[in-house]
């Protein structure tokens, strides 16, 4: 919280269903978002218990400058995952940033177990553990529906939930934020369900007063300006990031089939263009960004005989194109926008359901399993029964679903097929395969996600070379870690380089230089790493599925011995960390 020198942290006991709050002034220098979260996550993590133990916590934390500058809109948890066995760390907008600010939490930390299930209401000045037995098996719209009649305070509260796949602790089940957006990634969802807590309600009516109004209005005001009148949101704006599709596909990295390729003849239904010629109703914003980034699209369902249809509207971008989609060989944004609907509707991570679901496919092709096993024919493109195999994997309806359920990793290991598992330490594949900073990035980052280090996108300029491609992931990591302590979202990171970071900073009293900024994000790194050698992940000893290898990568065929010495830099890079005197 800005104007104090301290961390403001509460901490709910769900056994016990009791409360407190702190006051954390040595978590001051980890700045906030990912840094403190990071901290408070090494602090209580229980390496001696399962992910999934009630003992273990989850940690929600806003930044330094949450809400109160343009596009710094996110909330960030941190966990320990069921799907990789190691550093859960995902970030939702919404509203939650919003609220917490409001109702005056720097971060939330939740450990313990609800004797039944429950819903948390919380407040500036309370918390409530309130019955949620009757929303046990819903899902999480409906969910959302019931909290929004009981629950004070339209507009200025956030409600999460989660869905079934949550209850059934599908290990990358996911937690629905204000609707529209998702703590998605790495089975946050699965956590909350193991603690027998289906929802939360954050509430927050507090403002804050700025004292030097000249300097933030000036610093503000750059910002904002930036966003709206220049190229750098433009595309985040106007198709969204589904304006990638054509683009990756004509650069032949877009994952398609499994990975048996990364482009695709009849590309055109599922680009940016055709979702907002054909089904593009509207788009709005998270709390506190001027950009509209999200974007709804609507497809007609049949309900009943009669021509009895009912209109769905639900948000999409590249990456749910890319994984239900093309990954699947789905080819109309109709069919894409249903995939959406059903994910939605079963709290599933939309990306690690499409991967599974690939190597479900394949597998099934290859006789690795059968249809007594799949319970439907899987065949690439026929979505009617990859709807009802969503179903399944939400259910943990047999033990081939419930082996789908614990990820791609952990199916390949039982059924066969790791060589077509598309996942890197166990999470699955983004929609980049576009060379070696795709895969390195991804192998590499603390949380294996394409967002780490955004190494795809190095693969894509001009002036590529492998002989720099170790230090330019290194950096970005790095000042990643920066941005996701503020919690700037990334898609305006080109807004918040480290000299405008410090003059926002600046501007609400808190005095910092570009390389104390840089300092502190080494340190929020090497906290990350720490919690890795804790859950026991070892960089060196990582295994790749082959076929990235064996599909080129834009046009790079990628060579395991290549990739191998770039992996061994980089954690030459990490040890350095720890051994620099600087």
């Amino acid at each position: 919280m800005i104007y104090q020198d301290y961390i403001k942290v509460l901490t709910i006991d769900l056994t016990e269903e009791t409360y407190v709050v702190s006051q954390r002034k040595d978590l001051k220098a980890y700045l906030g978002g990912v840094g403190i979260a990071s901290k408070l996550l090494e602090e209580h993590l229980q390496e001696d218990k399962a992910p999934l133990d009630p003992e273990q916590c989850v940690v929600f934390a806003i930044g330094a400058l949450s809400t109160i500058f343009p596009i710094v809109t996110k909330t960030v948890a941190m966990f320990w995952s069921p799907l990789t066995g190691e550093l859960g760390e995902s970030y939702a907008g919404g509203r939650m940033a919003l609220t917490m600010f409001m109702a005056r939490y720097d971060a939330i930390i939740i450990k313990g177990r609800a004797k039944k299930p429950i819903y948390l209401s919380i407040s500036s000045h309370s918390v409530e553990f309130k019955d949620a037995a009757a929303m046990w098996g819903l899902e999480s719209d409906e969910v959302g529906r019931i909290i929004r009649e009981r629950e004070p305070g339209a507009g200025k509260r956030s409600i999460l939930r989660i869905g079934p796949a949550g209850e059934n602790l599908v290990h990358y089940a996911s937690v629905c934020v204000d609707t529209y957006r998702h703590f998605g990634r790495l089975g946050l969802g699965a956590v909350l369900g193991s603690k027998n807590l289906k929802a939360i309600c954050i509430y927050g009516k507090g403002g804050q007063e700025i004292k030097d109004r000249k300097a933030y209005f000036k610093t503000f005001t750059d910002i904002h300006q930036k966003a709206l009148n220049t190229d750098l949101m433009k595309k985040y704006h106007d198709l969204g990031t589904p304006i990638g599709v054509s683009g990756m596909n004509e650069f032949k990295g877009i994952p398609t089939l499994n990975l048996q390729t990364t482009f695709s003849e009849d590309i055109e239904p599922l680009t940016g263009e055709a979702f907002a010629q054909r089904n593009l109703i509207r788009k709005t914003a998270c709390a506190g960004c001027p950009v509209g980034c999200i974007h709804i699209g609507q497809f007609r369902r049949e309900f009943g005989p009669g021509y009895e249809y009912e209109a769905v509207s639900v948000s999409y971008d590249y990456e749910l194109i890319f994984s239900l989609g093309t990954f699947l060989g789905i080819k109309t944004s109709d069919e894409v926008l249903e995939m959406i609907e059903a994910v939605e509707t079963y709290g599933l991570d939309a990306i690690s359901a499409g991967v599974v679901l690939g190597w479900a496919t394949e597998a099934f092709q290859k006789g690795l399993v059968d249809e007594s096993q799949t319970l439907v024919p899987l065949t690439f493109g026929n979505q009617k029964n990859y709807l009802k195999a969503l179903k399944h994997i939400s259910d943990r309806t047999n033990d081939f679903y419930r082996a789908l359920g614990d990820g791609s990793a952990a199916a390949a290991k039982l059924y066969g097929g790791e060589d077509f598992a598309m996942q890197l330490a166990g999470n699955e594949m983004a929609g980049y395969h576009t060379g070696y900073g795709s895969v390195l990035g991804a192998a590499v980052g603390a949380r294996h996600s394409h967002l780490c280090n955004g190494g795809y996108g190095f693969d894509q300029a001009e002036d590529f070379s492998l002989d720099t491609l170790v230090d330019k992931v290194f950096e970005e990591e790095l000042h990643r870690c920066l941005l996701n302590s503020m919690i700037a979202c990334l898609f305006g990171r080109r807004l918040y380089d480290r000299g405008t970071i410090v003059n926002a900073l600046a501007s609400i009293g808190e005095t910092h230089t570009e390389e104390s900024l840089k300092a502190a994000a080494v340190e929020i790194y090497k906290t990350k790493l720490r919690l890795k050698s804790r859950f026991g992940f070892d960089q060196l000893n990582l295994q790749l599925p082959k076929r990235f290898f064996e599909t080129p990568g834009g046009s790079t065929k990628l060579e395991p011995e290549v990739l191998a010495g770039l992996m061994r830099d980089y954690a030459a890079k990490c040890d350095a960390l720890f051994t620099s005197k600087d």
